[in-house]
């Protein structure tokens, strides 16, 4: 508990509700002040609410920066409690939890609605009159002041189309891709971008380019297209920006340099960007030194891990894990181990994988962040790690950390949604998440399963429909969408098509097939599908027996299967409570 008395569970759910209103959804910048100030009193981090501290987590300022000079940290403080009156007497009039930014330090205070009701018994506050014209004098600041936040502090979107490999030698493709990459997560951490992913971005990979067309796809106001030409150790770099609405060139770059100057390059891009567009260079930007036989391995390496919820091709249990050549190259290389911490999280999630794979994932993802304390990838890992092992309060706090750092990181905020918020039941901040996931990666397949998967546990089958169409496998999303209706034929027709037959078991259980039944079983004994399977047949005890092979795969993976609607018939059973208990989930 805090000391106002309110629970640390309250005052989070409180604060998502402040940040998606109309005065801090679209301000970055204060949005972020105000969740780290928050998250740190919670986490018993009272010493690190300094404004030296503050200056350079926040607001990107250097290190030793001068805050008797630099004024920029009181000024926004000012800024932030101006924003938090403006909510509490328009949006958050009726709010039970009240954030406070008391003058004189960064220390947040939380109150409850009943304190605040005891000081209007002695102000003018109880004068009804006075009451609604201040409330709608708040609203009326508060919509100017959400207008000017639209058109004046809004992120700029941008999108980073693929490079094109010119080079002559065809093997040379994962480096073009590799330094798209690596430009997107560039760009990614400067405020006032708001960055379009790499799986949205890399959809249009190979296909002739139209940037209008792009731009309305991506929903993004600016392209960055360009092409590479690597001959030996001579690179050419051609890159350039442009309006998406009507195909202007804002600014362009040719660079002819020898290989050893790659990661220059990447700057010189990223300022030409900031200048066209005036932005100021974000917090924490990251520049490596490192050989460029290191960094030549790090970008091959990246081209071996696709998206979230895929398998890599080069992430096999007999095969040589990516990274650690590069590792091996230059041990103190910062993105290698958090990309190796990632490769251990594939690893991790194939049936009978080695069981220290989340040990070393964890070394490596703790590794990283020793080299580099502001590498949002890695506290991504760690929030992976943390939650396989039922760490709940560590992985939050190692999520909305890589948040903090990246707030365009698609990949961290589906990480965050399917190994805690969505496990743990918590729905509603599980969609807000992926909404902000889509805002960066609008034509993520994988994106789009997790976001209607999600949706049909929230009982939201309309909308989940909607996501469907987008998804990676539109077949069983659609097909769960029809069985929630009760179309059971429906679903049989289009679940038949679907790559994984575990929705088809259950369909033709509801069906009352039974020889179609125990067809799938004896080809898919997969754990889940066993569930599934007795789940369709309505048989309580085969299902709950079935759930036992589940807990040994771990609490997130018992969370996201005891989550489907599919199973709510169980979910009260004192024998599943039990089962939550034994896996290390919340009742």
């Amino acid at each position: 508990m805090t000391p106002s008395g309110c629970s640390a569970e309250v005052v989070r759910k409180h604060l998502e509700r402040v940040l998606a209103s109309h005065g801090f959804a679209r301000n970055e910048r204060l949005s972020r002040f105000l969740r780290v100030i928050v998250e740190r009193h919670l986490e018993g981090r009272d010493g690190e609410l300094k404004e030296s501290v503050i200056g350079i987590e926040v607001f990107g300022r250097q290190p030793g920066f001068d805050a008797k000079q630099d004024s920029t940290v009181r000024t926004e403080a000012g800024r932030l409690r101006a924003r938090l009156a403006e909510y509490y007497a328009g949006d958050g009039i009726g709010d039970r939890v009240i954030i406070d930014l008391p003058k004189g330090g960064y220390t947040p205070a939380f109150r409850s609605s009943g304190a605040v009701e005891k000081d209007k018994t002695k102000t003018w506050y109880r004068r009804p009159w006075l009451r609604v014209a201040f409330a709608v004098l708040a609203m009326a600041v508060a919509a100017a002041g959400w207008w000017w936040v639209q058109h004046k502090r809004a992120p700029i979107t941008i999108a980073v189309l693929p490079l094109t490999d010119l080079s002559p030698d065809p093997s040379n493709a994962y480096f073009a891709d590799g330094l798209t990459d690596e430009i997107i997560r560039d760009l990614s951490i400067i405020d006032g971008l708001a960055v379009r992913s790499h799986t949205s971005s890399f959809v249009f990979k190979g296909k002739p380019r139209n940037v209008r067309e792009a731009g309305e796809q991506l929903q993004a106001e600016y392209i960055l297209e360009g092409s590479v030409l690597r001959t030996g150790q001579k690179l050419r770099i051609i890159a350039q920006l442009v309006r998406a609405r009507d195909d202007f060139s804002l600014w362009s770059g040719r660079f002819d340099r020898e290989l050893t100057d790659v990661v220059a390059i990447q700057d010189d891009i990223s300022r030409g960007i900031v200048n066209s567009l005036r932005l100021k260079l974000g917090r924490g930007r990251r520049r490596y030194e490192t050989s460029v036989e290191a960094y030549d391995l790090y970008l091959r390496d990246r081209s071996l891990l696709p998206p979230v919820g895929q398998l890599p091709p080069g992430v096999r249990r007999h095969n040589p894990i990516p990274f650690q050549d590069v590792i091996a190259k230059d041990p103190a290389f910062a993105p290698a181990y958090a990309g190796l911490a990632e490769a251990y999280s594939t690893l991790a999630s194939i049936a009978g994988a080695e069981p220290d794979n989340l040990v070393k994932m964890r070394e490596m993802a703790e590794r990283a962040i020793q080299l580099d304390p502001l590498l949002e990838e890695a506290h991504d890992a760690l929030g992976v790690v943390y939650a396989r092992d039922g760490q709940w309060s560590r992985a939050e706090a190692s999520f909305r950390r890589a948040i903090e750092l990246n707030p365009n990181s698609e990949l961290t905020r589906v990480n965050y949604v399917t190994s805690l918020l969505w496990p743990l039941g918590r729905i509603d901040e599980a969609v807000q998440q992926l909404r902000a996931a889509e805002r960066s990666d609008p034509l993520s397949p994988t994106l789009h399963y997790v976001y209607g998967d999600v949706l049909i546990s929230a009982g939201r089958f309309k909308d989940a429909s909607v996501h469907c169409a987008k998804s990676s496998d539109i077949a069983e999303c659609q097909g769960r969408v029809l069985l929630a209706e009760g179309r059971i034929d429906d679903a049989i027709k289009i679940l038949a098509s679907a790559p994984n037959t575990r929705y088809l078991g259950y369909a033709y259980g509801r069906a009352g097939r039974r020889r179609e039944v125990e067809e799938l079983a004896a080809v898919s004994p997969g754990a889940l599908q066993q569930v599934l399977i007795y789940s369709g047949l309505g048989d309580r005890d085969g299902t709950i027996n079935a759930l036992q092979r589940i807990v040994e795969l771990g609490p997130v993976r018992v969370g996201l299967t005891l989550s489907i609607p599919e199973l709510s018939f169980i979910r009260e059973d004192r024998r599943v409570k039990a089962l939550r208990g034994k896996a290390g989930l919340p009742e």
